[in-house]
């Protein structure tokens, strides 16, 4: 498996695109006076809705998606960095399917 291109599909999926190559900082074309806010890009994704939609689903448990929302909000939600990697290579090898 090229884990190159599971990565490419992760951000194809989250909308994630590269940046075009741009002059370093401070040696644009802007003049001392000019703001480059006008060169900033943003990309929105499709990924809200496709959220949006799952959450209607009905194998969706909101009974601990509520629970998981209230202990986020009470700053009591923790996860083991060690689970969240297993979860990723496990899904990146195609056993998380």
């Amino acid at each position: 498996m090229d884990i190159r291109s599971s990565l490419d599909g992760l951000k194809s999926l989250l909308g994630v695109t590269q940046p075009t190559t741009a002059a370093p900082p401070g040696k644009g074309n802007a003049t001392a006076g000019e703001s480059s806010v006008g060169s900033d890009l943003a990309t929105l994704s499709s990924a809200g809705s496709e959220v949006s939609q799952t959450a209607a689903e009905p194998e969706v448990r909101t009974d601990k998606v509520a629970a998981v929302q209230a202990a986020l909000a009470a700053g009591a939600y923790n996860v083991p960095s060690s689970a969240v990697a297993s979860k990723v290579v496990d899904f990146m090898l195609g056993e998380g399917r």
